[in-house]
């Protein structure tokens, strides 16, 4: 099976990934922080971080458009 990834950082963590853990094509998730200066961040230290999800999924089952597409009625990237 090929697995893709896609790493998405939309607010919260924790309700990002919950989201997308029950969504069909959707193998696993794990929740980190990305894009910051500040080694090995931490909840607690994370710096210029952000809160991220990374997503590994079945790309014969879920396409990466259709990822970005839930993504986005989800977060809002405005606000």
């Amino acid at each position: 099976m090929t697995q893709e990834r896609a790493v998405l950082a939309g607010g919260c963590f924790w309700g990002v990934q919950d989201l997308f853990r029950g969504y069909d094509g959707i193998l696993s998730t794990r929740v980190g922080y990305t894009g910051g200066n500040t080694p090995n961040a931490t909840y607690r230290n994370h710096g210029t971080h952000a809160e991220a999800v990374e997503i590994i999924f079945d790309p014969a089952r879920i396409s990466y458009r259709q990822i970005l597409e839930f993504f986005f009625q989800i977060h809002d990237p405005s606000t």
